[in-house]
C-alpha cells in the first residue's frame, strides 16, 4: 500500500499565512539584484515582465528548446510514446521546483528559468551519447564535455541572448547526479568569475562536481533534478520492459513514482522552511541515495541496452565528427555543419565579438552534434555515409519483447 507523508501542522499553518500576506521568504531571491552582462532597455523589467520572465521567454524560443521532444532521457532506440523524452523531464522538473519554491516564497521566475533551461546543451542518446561526445572532444582537444557546461554555451555563447548570471549559474551547477543532504548556496558576484568557473569545467572534470547553485532557487532546481526522474526512470524501465515494479523497494521514500515525488517534496519543505539552506533529513536522503544507487544497476547500466548503443551510436558519432572535422579544415561550405548549423546560427542575428564561423573547429563540430535530436543524427549518418553497414534497431510498439 503507498503510503504518502504529509507536512506537520506547523509548517502548514507558516505557509498558510504566508501565502495570505503575500509573504516572501527574506532568502529569495531579488530581482532588482539580478545581473547580466549587458544593461541594455530591451532586458529590463516591467510590470508584466519581470526580470527573469524575459529569460524563461529567451530560453523557450531558442530554436535547441524545439529539440528536447526527440532526445533521449533515459531509453534510447524504443518507439514507444509513453517513455520520457527530454522535453518531459524538463517540464517535470520545472512543476517540481516550483511546487517547493512556492512553499518556500522563492523567486518562481528564476526557479522557471533554470528547469526549462538546465539540459538545453544534452546530446542525444542521454547520458551515453554526452559520454561517446566528450570522448571525441576530449580526444582531439584534450578539454571536456558537460552537458551542463554545454547548456550555459548555447544560451550564452551561440546564441547571445544576455540571459541573467543567476539563471546561467544555476544551470551549471544542477547536476542532478551529484546529491546533498543540504545546499547551502555559494554566492558569486560577476560575469567574470562565472567565467572563470566555466573554464575549469573544461580543463577539470571533476571541477564541476564540486559546484553548488549561488541561489536558493537554483538549489531547489539541482535536487528537483533527482526527483523528477528518480521515480519516473523506473516507469519507464517497466514500459521498456527492463524492471518489474517488485524491483525496486524503498519503504523510506516509496517505490512507485508518485510516492517518491511527494515523500521528498514534503521532507525539502518541512527541512527548509524558513531557512537559508535546502534539506533533507538524513532518512530521507539516505533513502533518495539508496533509490539512486538501485536505479544505476537496474536500469543504467544495463549491459544489453548500452551494448546496442556502443555498436551502433558510438561509431555513427565517431563518423560524423571526423567527417564534419574534415569539412571544416577543407572549407567545404556544401557540408551539413555550414548548411544545417553555422548558416542557421548565422541567420539569427545576434552582435557578436567574432564571427561564428571563426569558432574554434572542434567545438563548432561540438556544437552542431550536441545540438541532433536521436533521430537527425542516424539519419546524417545514413547521409553522410550512405554505404555504411551501420543501422540502428528499434524496439517497436508491438514487439513482445
Amino acid at each position: 500500500m503507498p503510503k504518502y507523508e504529509a507536512l506537520s501542522r506547523e509548517v502548514t499553518v507558516l505557509i498558510s499565512e504566508a501565502k495570505k500576506n503575500a509573504h516572501r521568504s527574506q532568502f529569495a531571491f531579488n530581482d532588482d539584484d539580478v545581473i547580466r552582462r549587458t544593461n541594455v532597455a530591451k532586458d529590463t523589467a516591467t510590470v508584466w515582465r519581470p526580470t527573469f520572465t524575459r529569460d524563461i521567454d529567451k530560453i523557450m524560443h531558442c530554436p535547441y528548446y524545439n529539440r528536447y521532444t526527440d532526445k533521449t532521457q533515459v531509453f534510447s532506440l524504443y518507439k514507444n510514446d509513453d517513455i520520457t523524452r527530454r522535453s518531459l523531464h524538463v517540464q517535470l522538473v520545472s512543476r517540481i521546483a516550483r511546487m517547493i519554491g512556492s512553499a518556500l516564497g522563492l523567486n518562481l521566475d528564476l526557479i522557471e528559468a533554470i528547469a526549462l533551461g538546465h539540459d538545453i546543451g544534452h546530446p542525444a542518446f542521454a547520458h551515453t551519447g554526452e559520454k561517446y561526445l566528450n570522448d571525441l572532444y576530449h580526444g582531439h582537444t584534450g578539454k571536456f564535455f558537460l552537458h551542463n557546461v554545454h547548456s550555459v554555451r548555447v544560451l550564452d555563447g551561440m546564441f547571445p541572448y544576455n540571459i541573467s548570471l543567476q539563471t546561467l549559474d544555476g544551470i551549471l551547477t544542477h547536476n542532478g547526479e551529484l546529491e546533498l543532504e543540504e545546499y547551502h548556496p555559494q554566492r558569486i558576484c560577476s560575469f567574470e568569475e562565472f567565467d572563470n568557473i566555466l573554464e575549469n569545467c573544461y580543463q577539470d572534470k571533476l571541477y564541476a562536481n564540486r559546484l553548488v547553485p549561488s541561489t536558493l532557487e537554483g538549489c531547489v532546481v539541482r535536487i528537483s533534478d533527482i526527483i523528477a526522474y528518480l521515480g519516473k526512470d523506473r516507469q519507464d524501465a517497466q514500459r521498456a520492459k527492463l524492471a518489474d515494479e517488485n524491483d525496486f523497494i524503498n519503504e523510506d521514500i516509496g517505490s512507485i513514482n508518485a510516492e517518491i515525488i511527494n515523500n521528498l517534496v514534503v521532507n525539502i519543505i518541512e527541512n527548509s522552511y524558513g531557512k537559508p539552506y535546502i534539506k533533507l533529513d538524513t532518512k530521507h536522503f539516505k533513502a533518495l541515495k539508496k533509490s539512486k544507487k538501485d536505479n544505476y544497476a537496474m536500469i543504467y547500466n544495463n549491459a544489453a541496452a548500452l551494448s546496442r548503443l556502443d555498436t551502433t551510436v558510438k561509431p555513427m558519432m565517431t563518423n560524423i565528427y571526423e567527417q564534419l572535422l574534415d569539412d571544416i579544415k577543407n572549407q567545404n561550405k556544401n557540408s551539413p555543419i555550414y548548411t544545417h548549423h553555422i548558416n542557421q546560427i548565422n541567420s539569427i542575428h545576434y552582435k557578436r565579438e567574432l564571427p561564428y564561423e571563426m569558432t574554434e573547429p572542434n567545438q563548432l563540430v561540438v556544437d552542431y552534434i550536441a545540438s541532433m535530436t536521436d533521430d537527425y543524427l542516424i539519419e546524417l549518418h545514413h547521409y553522410l555515409f550512405p554505404e555504411s553497414d551501420l543501422t540502428v534497431e528499434y524496439k517497436g510498439y508491438f514487439d513482445e519483447q
